[in-house]
């Protein structure tokens, strides 16, 4: 312990009895009520907090607040089951549905299997539930229909003929009001699907058989879609909302979705301004989990991801409430994605939650008439899984602008004392603001440099399978260098100022910067205030409180555990909120793309959780006697970090079947046919197109497989759609780093047949082009307008092309079983005179054709590269063709 006063060297006043002295020269030094002349010494002994008493400290709260965040994570079930909802009878469906493989789109397993099983389970649930007060309804739908979407930039969506199982539970008296209840059985190519969405249909095929068992009638009705194409893009949502006669009865939704495998389903949307929505879930769920600020983050779109609920919400004009599993979602979308992964624990609780919120709604009143309960957004959030809070958008705005206007209160009556006479507290204020700011900014630059080298380096995403390494990289550095600004500015600026002053202005400080947040997006009308609404209620409560114990013992380890257990509500749930980006995110980053630096990402992600982390204890900074070691040990991780990623010791990838991390690859055998504008065949090639989705490409591949390096890496040829290769979905801006190794010619059995039907002018001067197509499920349609040519209408969506921002048109096409011929057609502005540098004719249209499933979808070729690629990538394979032709 020292005195609270200190020369500019900080030099320790006193004995080792730490009593305090104050020095009469203390002019312009800050008072505890504000900046002032104080000139007299202190009533009582004022203590500062020795270093390693401040670290252990600090280390302890948060080591704690973690811990219960992830305890509170693994309790997946609260309390003792109903036994309403049958956990071990899902995980029969489950198992079930998983064990016929893949389930894409088209493919006998989806279209024939599944459906049969689906109906065979939905039959038994009708046949033993005859004799009770609710009838059940079953109808398969096969729709077909097109529709424009901005998801990934923007393009058009075309399905005929996929599958929905609609099973329509009622009172036998009838029902005019419907919840809908909606999960995907298809899965993507190469992966069994499990959790995405396996598990959704069969926790609702167990729902739907606890209700249909019910012995009191339901008030209103229950539909349960079952739908088979949800993983082409949200297709076969759209044919029920805006095909099935049973959609006009629809009131509202819950959409069973996932972004990992397992864990806590989540609720991360709701509305749009339905607040009786969420007061039901909060009112219902057995095991509530939700949370507004990732409502309005996935809402912003910077995740890369869409589910049903958009297409609900849009086409649909019905509010509704997404729910997902997030945990693990280094396994998402591959053959990982396993039953024996889930924990029927995991299903139980969905169950239970589901079962619940479902009963409640069809039995309230609300339900009935909907639109007159739509006022407004909810602030919702839980409390590690115990407890949900809920309270009308409304009413958080009137709070957090209470919390705001308690705060410039508190600071008012501080520049208001008379010894402040002059604004001299302001001054300090703002000063003060101004290093806390700057230490942010250097902060955040020293570790993106940081980033920026292990990238450069070749060592990035050394955090995929370690990620505390990139905590103890990223997080030291940027913890390393606040600690180190605030000493100098200590040391040096505030050299002969008071530390007890110091401290109570830099939790001002901090105070003043929430407050502002907090104000910000209040003001941008965001539920995500109440986030920085806790951060300034709770600490300025507690600040008030502990102000006697602060102003008579200084900053003594009594003071300073009450001070952290005040901090202690606000600090847990924002620890969750961070172990939700991280959660989501940082699988995220292994499939974002071969473009985005996804060091960069993390280490700003890092950055702003240590700064948000570090607010209110940058008041012990200016507290403990010295940091010295603090910063000695902060820099010896750091340092021990930086050999061993440098050393190359944390390998990115992991086939550990325990917590698998395996690298993302597209493999296609594809064959390319290029067409003139006389229809003759200008070129042809084939080979294996390799696609890496994430930033490190083939670096770690090469060694296994040389034949795979920059000398066969992809150009884009702006001359054709798509750089001229078979895109499966409009995401070439986010992979630009190709691999097109030359193999012999795919040889379909099935192979796509593309015919020109008419080509008439119109008019009012433009050209209309008829086509026509046969072939696989899975199809891409491409279309170019030359310069000084556009498309005026089409046969998609609403008739108004929509494009990407590059200028070309995606259309993904698919279709289930017994499709007949696509048919198509668009309108064309030509151009009023040629390009000399461009292509000849108005328009470049080409066609891809996807093999994911079935004899067409392996060669030799594919299987044997397949063999080669190591243990820890995650390869997809399918063959495919692209034929361009120009017309």
């Amino acid at each position: 312990m020292e005195s609270d006063t200190t020369i500019r060297r900080i030099k320790p006043y006193g004995t080792q009895t730490n009593v305090l002295q104050e020095q009469n020269d203390s002019q312009g030094q800050c008072g505890n009520n504000g900046c002032s002349d104080l000139k007299r010494k202190p009533d009582v002994n004022l203590y500062l907090l020795r270093e390693g008493v401040a670290a252990f400290l600090v280390a302890v709260f948060i080591f704690v607040l973690w811990g219960l965040v992830q305890l509170s994570l693994q309790q997946l079930v609260i309390g003792r089951s109903t036994g309403e909802f049958n956990a071990v009878r899902a995980r029969r469906h489950l198992e079930r549905i998983t064990s016929v493989g893949p389930r894409p789109v088209g493919s006998h397993e989806n279209e024939v299997l599944t459906v049969e099983y689906l109906l065979q389970q939905i039959e038994h649930v009708r046949s033993e539930s005859a004799a009770g007060p609710h009838r059940l309804t079953v109808d398969v739908q096969r729709p077909t229909g097109s529709f424009s979407i901005d998801f990934l930039g923007g393009f058009t969506s075309y399905y005929d003929r996929v599958s929905n199982i609609a099973v329509r539970l009622e009172p036998k008296t009838g029902a005019q009001h419907f919840m809908l209840a909606n999960c995907h059985f298809d899965s993507v190519a190469n992966s069994p699907g499990a959790s995405d969405d396996a598990v959704s249909c069969a926790v609702m095929l167990e729902v739907l058989h606890s209700l249909a068992n019910l012995t009191t009638p339901l008030r209103h009705g229950v539909i349960f879609l079952f739908n088979g194409a949800e993983e082409n893009v949200l297709q076969a949502s759209h044919g029920f909302i805006t095909q099935h006669p049973w959609a006009q009865q629809v009131r509202a939704f819950i959409n069973l979705e996932a972004a990992g495998v397992g864990g806590k389903e989540v609720v991360f949307q709701t509305g749009p301004e339905n607040p009786w929505l969420v007061q039901a879930y909060v009112h219902a769920a057995k095991h509530p989990f939700a949370s507004v600020v990732g409502q309005e983050v996935f809402q912003s779109g910077v995740i890369p991801s869409d589910t049903d609920f958009r297409i609900y919400r849009d086409f649909g004009n019905i509010p509704g409430i997404d729910l997902a599993f997030i945990e693990n979602g280094f396994i998402y979308h591959t053959k990982y994605d396993t039953a024996d992964r889930i924990l029927t624990d995991s299903i139980q609780r969905a169950g239970d939650n589901i079962l619940a919120v479902l009963k409640h709604l069809a039995m309230s009143e609300e339900l009935a008439d909907s639109s007159a309960y739509r006022h407004g957004n909810m602030v919702f959030f839980d409390l590690l899984g115990m407890v949900v809070v809920a309270y009308p958008a409304r009413v958080g705005a009137i709070l957090n602008y209470m919390t705001a206007a308690a705060t410039f209160v508190y600071l008012g009556k501080k520049a208001a004392l008379p010894a402040n006479l002059g604004g001299r507290y302001v001054r300090e204020l703002a000063y003060a603001t101004g290093v806390v700011v700057l230490s942010w900014l250097v902060t955040l630059l020293t570790v993106l440099i940081v980033a920026l080298l292990v990238s450069l380096s070749g060592r990035s995403m050394f955090w995929y399978s370690h990620f505390y390494a990139s905590i103890c990289l990223y997080g030291s550095a940027a913890t390393g260098k606040m600690v180190l600004i605030h000493t100098l500015a200590k040391n040096l600026y505030y050299g002969g100022v008071r530390r007890l002053d110091l401290g109570e202005l830099y939790f001002d400080v901090s105070l003043l910067l929430w407050c502002c947040a907090l104000v910000y997006l209040s003001q941008l009308g965001l539920c995500s205030a109440y986030v920085p609404m806790l951060m300034v209620a709770f600490p300025l409560a507690t600040k008030l409180l502990l102000a006697s114990e602060f102003r008579h013992r200084g900053a003594s380890v009594k003071y300073s555990v009450l001070y952290m257990l005040g901090l202690a509500l606000p600090y847990v749930h924002f620890m969750f909120l961070i172990w939700v980006v991280f959660e989501i995110f940082t699988p995220i980053l292994g499939r974002s793309g071969s473009e985005i630096p996804p060091d960069v990402v993390l280490a700003t992600l890092v950055t702003l959780a240590t700064i948000f982390l570090s607010s209110f204890f940058l008041h012990f900074v200016y507290l403990v006697r010295s940091t010295k070691w603090i910063l000695a040990a902060l820099g010896s991780v750091f340092i021990v970090m930086v050999l061993l990623v440098s050393s190359g010791l944390l390998f990115p990838y992991s086939a550990d079947p325990a917590g698998p991390r395996p690298k993302r690859v597209f493999i296609q055998h594809t064959t390319r046919t290029f067409h003139s504008l006389d229809g003759q065949v200008e070129s042809t090639d084939s080979g294996l197109w390799v696609n890496s989705f994430d930033y490190t490409g083939m670096q770690h591949v090469t060694p296994h497989i040389p034949e795979l390096n920059d000398s066969i890496r992809t150009q884009c040829r702006q001359d054709r759609p798509f750089c001229g290769f078979p895109w499966f979905l409009p995401i070439k801006f986010l992979v630009k780093k190709d691999w097109y190794l030359p193999a012999p010619e795919v040889s379909p059995k099935s192979p796509v047949q593309f015919q020109l039907i008419s080509k008439e002018p119109t008019n009012w001067g433009t050209v209309r082009m008829a086509f026509q197509v046969k072939g696989p499920s899975h199809m891409s349609l491409y279309l170019m307008p030359h310069r000084g040519a556009s498309l005026s209408s089409w046969s998609f969506g609403d008739g108004n092309p929509q494009y990407h921002l590059a200028g070309e048109y995606f259309i993904f096409y698919s279709h289930g079983l017994d499709a007949p011929a696509w048919n198509f057609w668009f309108e064309i502005q030509p151009p009023r005179e040629r390009d000399p540098d461009g292509p000849e004719g108005m328009v470049t249209v080409a066609i891809s054709s996807h093999y994911f499933f079935g004899e067409d979808q392996r060669t030799p070729q594919l299987d044997a590269m397949l063999l080669r690629f190591p243990a820890w990538t995650f390869a997809s394979t399918w063959s495919s063709t692209y034929h361009m032709y120009r017309y």
